[in-house]
């Protein structure tokens, strides 16, 4: 097999604008006609999103504590099978993951995973000759991973990046390939959870900004050049449920909109693979649900959305009555958060939501809960039989503030599988929880959560014969 070009870009910490330099570079050699290909490392929603805004192809998510080698290999070999390059953008420093000993979670864990070279995107705007040390530093490290070249990133001149290009490659065989200049018409506004979410952004410049600034000071040529230089390749294999034979399809009413946004590509695809047709509607704008079987209320902002969502009382109801009716609702953090009996935002403004549990989504000003999670199914809910262990990750300032005895399904660790809590409400067949799961973890999860929605339509169709 052919290999397939592919690059890491990464970071020496957070902060230092892999999410930037990532855009510039996707936008640059899509503009120079190349069909690329994103992924991001690690458990995010609104990177990915970027990502797709400017590739015109859906961003995948990669992880190498949540998904094994072969997962990972295989979604990036689908993904990437009619691409040109592959650009995967790293998550917090190169070296950071779960664990301050080892490299699992890591971007150099998937860098190795996919043996793909690794660019490195260096903040230079107080750096001289220290850039050299800190690159070597980088490069040395971990001798299995390999990194290729640096990028210099918020260097103001073209006399400061000679500076620091003499440098780094004095003292390394790195590739230095350009710079990306500060620029604040080409810095994306972020809020408390990250960046501003794509669907925000809509049909902007930026990009094309970006990609003008890359082509400026950029050598484009040797980027492609160290893509290139990638070596091995991968068979794609099913990562997918096990067949079920001919099923009923079934229609999963996915919430999407400004408030409602946060979705694996892979948790979406593993749906339709188990029989499902995706119908998306708005929670803000729509007045009522279309006509579903199974509703898919995933993560977001309807902390930001609060009055719009409180005005949409025809939806709320919507909702509240096909949860008290026995339809199947799976919601995540966002999701779980709408599906309360109100949300009260940072100033302590309350907005009334759905009302399926009894308790409200406070906002916290500070005290983040983050991390990698287990969720193991303490008894049977849509995720599966008591027993059943996905992963996934918790990213959140709310917290629940109860109104009444809650019921909960599951019991969470974390990433060194320490307990921390409980998740999982359930009322009826609505399951809601605070954490994200990536389905590819345990793909029977697509399975389930159509097969109880299959079993509850078949129940309404006989209670009408009846």
């Amino acid at each position: 097999m052919t290999p397939r070009p592919r690059l890491v870009i990464a970071g020496t910490h957070s902060g230092v604008g892999k999410t930037t330099v990532t855009l510039a570079l996707m936008a640059a050699l899509k503009a120079r006609g190349l069909v690329v290909q994103p992924f991001k490392v690690g458990p995010d929603f609104i990177d990915p999103g970027h990502h797709q805004l400017v590739t015109g192809r859906p961003s995948r998510n990669l992880d190498g504590w949540m998904l094994n080698q072969a997962v990972n290999r295989s979604i990036f070999s689908q993904a990437s099978t009619d691409a040109d390059v592959s650009i995967i953008e790293g998550m917090m420093g190169l070296f950071d993951g779960s664990s301050a000993i080892h490299d699992q979670g890591s971007t150099a864990e998937l860098a190795k995973q996919l043996h793909a070279p690794v660019l490195l995107v260096i903040d230079g705007s107080a750096l001289a000759r220290s850039a050299a040390a800190m690159a070597a530093g980088y490069a040395r490290f971990d001798p299995g991973l390999s990194v290729q070249g640096v990028l210099f990133n918020r260097v103001r001149s073209e006399g400061h990046y000679r500076l620091l290009q003499e440098a780094v490659e004095a003292e390394t065989g790195l590739a230095v390939v350009g710079y990306l200049r500060p620029d604040a018409a080409v810095t994306i506004p972020d809020r408390h959870l990250g960046l501003r979410t794509a669907i925000e952004a809509g049909t902007c410049d930026l990009y094309d900004r970006l990609a003008q600034s890359a082509a400026e000071t950029i050598d484009l040529d040797r980027l492609e050049a160290l893509a290139r230089s990638a070596e091995g390749s991968f068979k794609a294999h099913s990562a997918g449920p096990a067949s079920v034979g001919h099923q009923e399809t079934i229609r999963v009413g996915l919430a999407y909109d400004a408030a409602f946004c946060f979705y694996y590509q892979d948790n979406l695809e593993l749906l339709k693979a188990a029989g499902a047709e995706i119908v998306k509607f708005s929670p803000v704008h729509d007045a009522r649900l279309p006509q579903v079987d199974l509703l898919y209320l995933g993560g977001g902002y309807p902390e930001l959305f609060g009055a719009a969502l409180q005005r949409n009382v025809s939806m709320r109801a919507a909702v509240k009555k096909f949860s008290d009716s026995g339809g199947v609702i799976y919601a995540e953090c966002g999701g779980l958060m709408y599906l309360t009996q109100a949300i009260r935002d940072g100033e302590g403004r309350r907005y009334e939501m759905v009302g399926v549990f009894p308790a409200e989504a406070v906002m916290r000003t500070s005290g983040m809960t983050l991390g990698y999670r287990t969720v193991e199914t303490v008894r049977a809910c849509l995720l599966g039989p008591a027993g059943t262990s996905v992963r996934g990750h918790e990213f959140h300032y709310s917290l629940l503030e109860a109104k009444g005895g809650m019921e909960y399904a599951c019991r969470l660790a974390d990433a060194a599988g320490q307990p921390v809590g409980q998740d999982g409400l359930m009322m009826g067949n609505t399951l809601a929880l605070y954490s994200h799961q990536h389905f590819q973890s345990r793909p029977e999860m697509a399975v389930n959560l159509l097969q109880t929605a299959r079993q509850e339509k078949a129940v309404r169709q006989d209670m009408r014969k009846g």
